[in-house]
């Protein structure tokens, strides 16, 4: 089975963490989950982003989610793939080169990731959209857009693969997301 990071942070959104963190663990793979800053046995806060009829998503305290693994002595070479939960961690992650150069890896090497909602704005950042149809939170799509990517108008219960790339836009897509990751990961 695969070893997969998964980078997150404060405020990052709920579901988009701990479902795919037990999924994949649930069909056994091996998933460690970092925060720069953050050591194994911290935690991070999360946020639940819903979808009530308004303009955009609210948001609601989530849980505190506990982190598994050390930051600093993360090695993104020792891992097969990578998750990218969305939220607002992105947000302020996308600022940290430390987390750009463990993005880049993954691209460089042709490891599966796996991406959702405003997970894209970490691929934007690290500059790996080139050239790459890619879907997230639609408020992102400029962003996708303007890093040089195809951004993916999809419903929100979908997911697109490009490649090693998942993307899908929020939450809802868990389902499709988690099942094309997966067929990455088996390939």
């Amino acid at each position: 089975m695969a070893k997969i990071l998964m980078i997150t942070g404060d405020f990052t959104e709920d579901y988009e963490t701990m479902v795919p963190f037990q999924c994949l663990m649930a069909v056994g793979h091996k998933v460690d989950a970092v925060c720069p800053d953050k050591a194994a046995g911290d935690t991070v806060k999360t946020a639940i982003h819903d979808f009530e009829g308004d303009q955009t998503y609210t948001e609601k305290p989530g849980h505190n989610f506990a982190l598994n693994a050390d930051f600093n002595a993360t090695d993104p070479a020792s891992y097969d793939a990578l998750v990218i939960p969305g939220g607002r961690a992105p947000e302020y992650l996308r600022l940290n080169e430390d987390v750009l150069t463990m993005i880049r890896h993954f691209f460089d090497a042709g490891k599966p990731v796996a991406a959702i909602c405003h997970g894209a704005q970490l691929l934007t950042a690290a500059g790996v959209l080139e050239g790459r149809t890619c879907s997230a939170y639609p408020a992102c799509a400029p962003e996708v857009t303007a890093a040089g990517g195809s951004f993916a108008d999809i419903e929100v219960t979908d997911a697109v693969t490009d490649g090693n790339l998942v993307t899908a836009p929020a939450w809802p897509a868990h389902p499709a997301w988690l099942a094309q990751f997966i067929a990455l990961l088996d390939a």
